[in-house]
């Protein structure tokens, strides 16, 4: 162990940040695809038909996904505001 660098706390400080940065995101991003199930492949011209309706498990990943990411932070709000 550094006696100027605590590692511990600097991984806890990495993961949080990775999760917090990257996974939040990429969580909403993926509520957001399941509420298009007919979003086109790059290179496709426009699609014939009607568009495709979004079915109740699409509905349920995306609360699913937005639940998760309003409970991040609305937990990151509670523990700067409660923070003594």
């Amino acid at each position: 162990m550094n006696s100027w660098i605590n590692l511990d706390a600097l991984w806890g400080i990495v993961v949080v940040g990775l999760v917090a940065g990257a996974g939040l995101p990429a969580l909403f991003a993926l509520g957001l695809r399941a509420l298009n199930p007919s979003a086109r492949p790059a290179g496709r011209s426009a699609v014939t038909g009607p568009p495709a309706a979004v079915g109740p498990v699409g509905y349920a990943v995306a609360v699913l996904c937005f639940a998760t990411v309003v409970a991040a932070i609305a937990w990151g709000i509670f523990v700067i505001v409660n923070h003594s």
